[in-house]
C-alpha cells in the first residue's frame, strides 16, 4: 500500500497539469450535468413496508379520490376580539379564503370549516383542512406562496390566518451562516502552518472534492428521489474530512522538505505514510456510512451513500490532486511564514503533555472516565421523535398554527389519524360501524368522522382525532390500540383497518429506527474492528478505540438532550424550539461520529507504532508519536469542530442537530478520548497494546500503514538516492 501511494504521489506530483486538467474537467462535466439534468428533493420520511405506507398504498390503488400520501395542510382562521366566525363578516372571511385555496395550484381538495364543523366551541376559530395531488417536496416555492397568498382577503378583514402541515415547508438549505465554519477552518490552518499557502491548499482541495460530490449528488437527483438533507450531510461530512486529509499530508509533505528531501521525494514520502493512513482513515467513514444502507431505511441509506462517495472523493483527491498542487508549490509551502506566536522550546506542548499523562496516567484516565458519565446523564431521559409544527420556531406560522389548533381543538388536532377499512370481498356495512364503534371507545380518542367510502364500496377512510399532540407517548399508544382492533375485526366481519396519516408514520419510522440501531451498532464496529486490526496489527489497540468511541457517542448523546430536548444553551447556540430528538440522529450520529473517531484513532496511534515498529520503547514511542501527531490531530479536529458548528446556525432543527452532536462528539472524541484517555491507556499497557495472537499474526496481510518497508525499500542499497531521481519542480 505505502509503496504504491508513494508511486502514485510521485506520478501526480510530475504531471501536475494533467492530473488538474482531469479533475477539473470532472467539475465540469458534473457541474453542467447538476445545472442540467437535477431533479427536485423530497423532504418525505418514509419506509417501505411499515402498516402506515402500506396503508397509503391501498388508498392510492382504491381510493384515489382521497389524495391519500399528498402534502397536507391546515389553515387556521380566528376571528378578532369580540367575533366571530360564525357571524356574517366571518363567515364571509372563511368563505373567501376557502374559495382562494380550491383555486390554488395542485390543490385535490379542501375541507369547507362549516361543512366539517371544524369550528371551535367559542366560535372565533376556523380549520380548513387541505388536500394536494402532489408530496410536499413536489411543490414549487410558488405554490408554497400561493397557498399563504388565499388569506390576503381574510387578514384585509382584520383576521389571523396562520397555516401548518407539510405543505408550508421549505427545503431546508446552507446559506452564509455555515461559511462561517470554513472561515474558522482558514484560520487554524493559517495558525498551525504559518503560512497563506499552506493553509490555502487544503482548503482549495476539500472545496474541488465538495464541489464534485455535490454536483455528482445533484446530478442523481434527477432519476432519484434523494431526501432533502441528503446534500447538506455530504457538504458537512465531505468539507470536514477534505480539510482533514490534505491536512495530515502537507504537514507530513513539510516535514520531509524540512530536512532535506527534494520536493519530489518529500511529495512521494508523504503520499507513502500520511497517505496510508488517509486511506485507511477514509475507509472507516465510507464503511460507517454505507452501513446505513442495511438497516432497511431508504432516506438514510441515500444520505449514506452519497456522504460516503463524497468522501472517497475526497480520498482520491487527498492522493492525487494535492501532490500535483504540491508539485506547482514547491518548497514555497514552507516559505511565507507568519508569525502569530513566540517560538517554543524544543519540548512541544504536545510531548510536556503526553508525559504528564503517563507519569499521571491513573488520575488522568479516572477523570476523564468521570467526565464523560456526568455528561452522558441526560441521555437517561432522551426521547425520540420527528418533526412537527410544535417544534417549528415561535414565530413561525406553522408553531402559530399549531398553538391555536390546540388552544382551540385540543392537541390533538394537530395530529389526525387516518384509519382505512377494508371491508373486503362482503362489503359488509356492519364491519364498518363496528370498526367505528370500537374506536370511539379508546380512552385517547377525542372523536371518529363520518367514515368515506370508496366508489366501489370496499374501502372506507375515517379520521381519527386523539386529545393529545402528535409527539405524545399516549397518541403512539392510541395508534398501537386502533391497530391491536384489526385481528378481532377480521375474525368477525372479514374486514381489517389500518392507520396511516403523519402522526403515525412519524410513530413506524421512530420505531424502525430505534430497532435498526444495534443492528447498525454492530455492523459497522465489527467490520472497522477488522479494518484497525490489519492497520495496527493489534487486537487491544481497535478494543480500546471502539470502547472509547461508544463513550463519545454517549456523552454526545447527553449533551444533544442537554440542548434540544431540555432547553439548556438554546439562546446561546440560536436553536428557536426544543422537543424530542430527531428519530434518526442516533443512527446518522454512530454512523458518522464512529468513521470521523476511527480517524484520529489512526493518524494519532499509527504516529505511535511508526515509532514502535523502528525500535522505540512502548512509552517513549507513545510520546514521541504523540508529539508528531497531536499538533495536526488537535488543527484537524478544530477544523472539523468549527465547519461542524458552522451547521448549527440553520434554519433546519434536524440540520442544527446533527450539526451541534458532531462538533461535540468530535471536541470530546478528539480531545477527551484521543488525545486524553488514549495515552494513558497505551502508557498503561506498554508492549500489550501490540498484542496480536501468532495464528492471526501469519493470517493478517500486511498493509504496511507506517511505511516500514517504503523506507526499507528506498534506504536499501542500488536504490536510487534522491540526487539521481529526475530534478523536480519548484
Amino acid at each position: 500500500m505505502a509503496t504504491f501511494l508513494y508511486r502514485l504521489g510521485r506520478l501526480s506530483f510530475r504531471r501536475g497539469a494533467l492530473v488538474s486538467a482531469v479533475w477539473a474537467a470532472v467539475l465540469v462535466a458534473l457541474g453542467v450535468g447538476a445545472l442540467t439534468l437535477s431533479g427536485q428533493l423530497s423532504d418525505s420520511v418514509t419506509i417501505p413496508g411499515t402498516e402506515s405506507q402500506q396503508a397509503i398504498d391501498q388508498l392510492q390503488a382504491k381510493f384515489p379520490q382521497a389524495a391519500a400520501g399528498g402534502a397536507t395542510a391546515r389553515v387556521v382562521i380566528a376571528a378578532p376580539q369580540g367575533h366571530t366566525v360564525t357571524d356574517a363578516a366571518g363567515k364571509a372571511a372563511v368563505e373567501s379564503t376557502v374559495a382562494s385555496l380550491k383555486t390554488a395550484p395542485k390543490v385535490a381538495s379542501v375541507a369547507d370549516p362549516f361543512q366539517a364543523k371544524s369550528i371551535s366551541p367559542d366560535g372565533r376559530v376556523a380549520l380548513a383542512q387541505v388536500s394536494y395531488q402532489v408530496k410536499g417536496f413536489e411543490l414549487t416555492n410558488s405554490d408554497r406562496q400561493a397557498l399563504l397568498e388565499s388569506a390576503n382577503g381574510a387578514k384585509q378583514r382584520g383576521f389571523e390566518v396562520e397555516f401548518g402541515g407539510d405543505a408550508v415547508q421549505a427545503m431546508p438549505a446552507t446559506g452564509a451562516t455555515e461559511g462561517l465554519g470554513v472561515a474558522v477552518a482558514a484560520v487554524v490552518l493559517i495558525i498551525t502552518f504559518g503560512s497563506l499557502l499552506a493553509a490555502g491548499i487544503p482548503l482549495l482541495t476539500a472545496l474541488i472534492g465538495v464541489g464534485i460530490g455535490m454536483a455528482g449528488i445533484m446530478l442523481a437527483s434527477g432519476s432519484l428521489e434523494l431526501n432533502s438533507n441528503t446534500p447538506v450531510l455530504a457538504l458537512m461530512i465531505g468539507l470536514a474530512v477534505g480539510i482533514d486529509y490534505a491536512l495530515f499530508i502537507v504537514s507530513r509533505y513539510r516535514h520531509e522538505l524540512s530536512i532535506g528531501r527534494e520536493p519530489e521525494e518529500a511529495a512521494g514520502r508523504a503520499a507513502g505514510t500520511a497517505g496510508s493512513a488517509v486511506v485507511f482513515a477514509g475507509l472507516t467513514v465510507i464503511i460507517a456510512l454505507a452501513g446505513l444502507t442495511v438497516v432497511g431505511i431508504p432516506f438514510l441509506g441515500q444520505m449514506g451513500i452519497a456522504a460516503a462517495a463524497t468522501v472517497a472523493i475526497a480520498v482520491l483527491i487527498a492522493l492525487t490532486l494535492l501532490p500535483a498542487i504540491l508539485g506547482f508549490a514547491g518548497t514555497r509551502v514552507l516559505g511565507g511564514r507568519i508569525r502569530l506566536r513566540r517560538k517554543t522550546d524544543r519540548a512541544s506542548h504536545g510531548e510536556r503533555w503526553a508525559r504528564f499523562v503517563a507519569r499521571h496516567r491513573w488520575p488522568v484516565l479516572l477523570t476523564a472516565l468521570a467526565g464523560l458519565v456526568v455528561v452522558a446523564i441526560p441521555a437517561l431521559s432522551m426521547q425520540l421523535g420527528l418533526p412537527n409544527d410544535s417544534t417549528a420556531p415561535p414565530d413561525s406560522t406553522q408553531r402559530k398554527a399549531y398553538d391555536l389548533v390546540s388552544e382551540s381543538f385540543g392537541a390533538g388536532a394537530n395530529g389526525p389519524l387516518l384509519v382505512v377499512v377494508d371491508t373486503g370481498v362482503n362489503h359488509d356495512p356492519e364491519a364498518l360501524k363496528q370498526a367505528v364503534a370500537g374506536i370511539g371507545t379508546l380512552p385517547d380518542v377525542a372523536g371518529v368522522t363520518p367514515p368515506r367510502v370508496n366508489a366501489d364500496g370496499d374501502t372506507a377512510l375515517l379520521t381519527v382525532i386523539p386529545k393529545s399532540g402528535p409527539s405524545s407517548k399516549q397518541t403512539e399508544n392510541l395508534v398501537a390500540a386502533i391497530r391491536a382492533q384489526s385481528e378481532p375485526l377480521h375474525e368477525t366481519t372479514g374486514a381489517s383497518l389500518a392507520v396511516t396519516g403523519q402522526t403515525a408514520a412519524n410513530s413506524d419510522v421512530s420505531e424502525k429506527l430505534s430497532d435498526a440501531m444495534i443492528p447498525y451498532l454492530a455492523l459497522i464496529v465489527g467490520l472497522a474492528f477488522i479494518l484497525l486490526m490489519l492497520v495496527f496489527r493489534s487486537i487491544v489497540v481497535p478494543l480500546k478505540a471502539t470502547l472509547g468511541f461508544l463513550g463519545s457517542v454517549v456523552a454526545t448523546f447527553g449533551a444533544a438532550v442537554a440542548v434540544f430536548q431540555w432547553g439548556w444553551l438554546t439562546d446561546l447556540l440560536g436553536v428557536a424550539s426544543t422537543g424530542p430528538i430527531m428519530s434518526m440522529l442516533p443512527i446518522l450520529l454512530i454512523g458518522v461520529l464512529f468513521g470521523l473517531a476511527m480517524d484520529y484513532q489512526v493518524f494519532l496511534v499509527t504516529r505511535m507504532r511508526e515509532e514502535h515498529v523502528h525500535g522505540a520503547d512502548p512509552a517513549e514511542a507513545m510520546v514521541t508519536g504523540f508529539r508528531h501527531g497531536s499538533r495536526v490531530v488537535t488543527a484537524a479536529a478544530l477544523i472539523m469542530i468549527s465547519v461542524f458548528a458552522g451547521f448549527v446556525l440553520a434554519e433546519s432543527t434536524l440540520i442544527q442537530s446533527i450539526g451541534f452532536a458532531l462538533a461535540f462528539g468530535v471536541l470530546v472524541d478528539a480531545f477527551v478520548i484521543r488525545m486524553t484517555i488514549v495515552p494513558a491507556v497505551m502508557s498503561l499497557l506498554g508492549r500489550h497494546a501490540w498484542w496480536l495472537p501468532r495464528g492471526l499474526h501469519r493470517v493478517l496481510p500486511n498493509v504496511d500503514v507506517e511505511g516500514e518497508g517504503l523506507a526499507t525499500a528506498l534506504e536499501a542499497p542500488g536504490s536510487r538516492s534522491d540526487d539521481e531521481r529526475e530534478p523536480a519542480r519548484v
